[in-house]
């Protein structure tokens, strides 16, 4: 069944270069995109079980054996990563196609927008099979490069230069990436992960250092950990709601898995793990800090991310099967609980036209099910038994109870800290939005985020632009043109929501909204994925504590990758 692999990285580009050539049909786009996807998540879900049963596989691209060809490698980490990302990126695909991401209009300018994403897919996928140094860098440039051009969809002068703070540091974190693949080349005379696993032994210990913090700090950028992570809340909140979820669920990630595989394999002593240990101490403080200090839902969510980027690091510099386990299960905990909820906080956009807690107020009795959608992935986030996050923390403190380093005894204090800290944070937060009723407007200005159309596309000076607070778009009282957060335009008319607390009466909770049945359904499934991490979890750890194992023991993958030629 080798054959399998590399169709997770050919079936998105072919998906990508057929989509780029139907422009303007958006409907087969759309179709392609989601067959792509399924196909995908079942050779995916597929490899999971091969792998689990019977061991690593691995392609030797073109024929070449490693060292000297390309090598892709399907273990259970990647297996599992795999799975978990081709769900996410079908269903953040789903969602955008609800929202009107890239809507079915011949006129809409965003009609790049399905090759890009498949592209971006492509790039994570290929991150996760990457058997080569430089394999892995062309895998994380692919995955920005459609980054780049998804952070900035709309072309809203707020986007453009949040997406000029995300490129400059994604280039300076590829910069060093690169220079550390050419020292790492220079002092071993390969890119092969399971080679440069054999030849790093011997080289002296200041060179091995060396290449170690190199490879760190470039991976601890993508991966966002303190302090590193400064550009993550200026970059995320500004893009569409879908693009922010897949971002924060899987871009991060892909640095973390680079981290576990730098630790484990490469460099599998316990030369840095004091220092991932503080590290991972200061991600979670600072970051659970900033997300309680902020009054904006996506921003809060971007600081709640960097933050519990730290519990996956402290699993790694544990150096333990025990706390790598935890880690490789609260790394899938997370992409899928972080994801949902910023599909959520687009769903409190669209009903409240905002994301400031400031001007949000009574969506509990104008969306009830969303007020349930919001509960269930905050509670989880926050560690309350008997959800995922509750498992994958015991999991993570009960190893380093195992460890009984004062060090690992203050990871544990800084984890419950940043745990009941984060309940409070997403807590205020229903408060705010669902409980409380909505300000009247001399407490609170309404916030509206309008993204400018291309210039081709404005209508020559028409009737004054209204605003609905409700759903947060405008539109011409001619019902003419409409426009959302989303980057299309879309027609006709105006607003389907129900009036809001200024038309109501003052401080009075809007009337019930109905959202569109496709967002909700979407949603639904996302947080009932959520709870099925949960229900499965017994299995799931398993399964990570065998992909565990087989990290701690890096001669298994040499030999699956070397084979006879070691």
């Amino acid at each position: 069944m080798t054959w399998l692999v590399p169709l997770l990285v050919l079936v998105p580009l072919l998906g990508a270069a057929v989509a780029l050539g139907l422009l303007n049909h958006q409907k087969l786009q759309r179709a392609i995109t989601v067959v792509v996807l399924v196909v995908a998540l079942a050779v995916a879900a597929t490899l999971m079980v091969l792998v689990d049963q019977h061991g690593a596989i691995v392609v030797q691209v073109g024929g070449w054996d490693a060292p000297y060809g390309i090598s892709l490698v399907v273990d259970r980490l990647s297996a599992l990563l795999l799975t978990v990302s081709a769900s996410v990126l079908l269903v953040v695909l789903l969602f955008s196609i609800g929202q009107g991401l890239a809507a079915d209009d011949g006129e809409a300018p965003v009609t790049i927008f399905y090759p890009t994403y498949l592209v971006l897919a492509a790039g994570v996928l290929d991150s996760f099979i990457a058997g080569d140094l430089f394999n892995l860098y062309v895998a994380f440039e692919m995955l920005l490069v459609a980054s780049y051009v998804l952070i900035t969809l709309g072309g809203s002068e707020q986007r453009v230069r949040a997406g000029t703070t995300y490129i400059v540091t994604s280039l300076i974190a590829s910069a060093i990436f690169l220079a550390a693949i050419g020292l790492v080349y220079g002092a071993t005379g390969t890119v092969n992960i399971a080679q440069i696993s054999e030849r790093m032994a011997g080289l002296p210990e200041h060179v091995q250092l060396l290449l170690h913090t190199m490879l760190l700090i470039g991976f601890g950028i993508k991966a966002a950990v303190f302090p590193l992570a400064f550009w993550l809340p200026d970059s995320y909140p500004t893009a569409p709601a879908p693009v922010t979820a897949v971002f924060a669920g899987l871009l991060t990630k892909v640095g973390i898995y680079a981290i576990i595989r730098l630790e484990t394999i490469i460099f599998p002593r316990p030369q840095l793990n004091t220092v991932l240990l503080v590290v991972a101490i200061l991600t979670m403080v600072v970051g659970v800090l900033g997300a309680v200090s902020q009054t904006d839902v996506k921003r809060l969510l971007s600081f709640t991310l960097i933050s519990h980027i730290g519990f996956m690091v402290m699993g790694v510099g544990l150096g333990s099967v025990a706390g790598t386990a935890a880690a490789v299960f609260y790394t899938v905990h997370h992409i899928v609980v972080q994801t949902t909820l910023f599909l959520v906080s687009g769903l409190m956009e669209r009903v409240g036209g905002t994301t400031s807690t400031r001007s949000l107020g009574g969506l509990l009795k104008a969306a009830p099910l969303l007020a349930a959608l919001y509960l269930i992935p905050a509670f989880n986030l926050g560690g309350i038994p008997p959800f995922s996050g509750f498992i994958g923390k015991l999991g993570l403190f009960r190893a380093a109870a195992i460890d009984g380093s004062p060090l690992a005894y203050v990871t544990i204090g800084a984890g419950v800290v940043t745990s009941l800290l984060t309940l409070y944070a997403l807590m205020r937060v229903w408060d705010a939005a669902f409980w409380r009723p909505k300000p009247t407007a001399e407490a609170a200005a309404p916030h509206v985020s309008v993204a400018e159309p291309h210039a081709h596309l404005r209508a020559p000076e028409p009737a004054p632009l209204t605003v609905s607070e409700a759903s947060g778009e405008a539109y011409h009282p001619a019902g003419s043109v409409t426009v959302t957060d989303a980057p299309h335009v879309s027609r006709p008319s105006r607003p389907t929501t129900a009036p809001t607390a200024a038309q109501d009466g003052a401080g009075a909770a809007p009337s019930r909204v109905g959202l569109p049945r496709m967002l909700i359904g979407v949603t639904t499934v996302a947080v009932l994925g959520s709870v099925a991490l949960t229900v499965v979890a017994g299995p799931l750890y398993g399964y990570a504590t065998r992909a565990a194992e087989s990290l701690e023991s890096p001669d298994r993958y040499v030999q699956a990758v070397l084979g006879g030629t070691r």
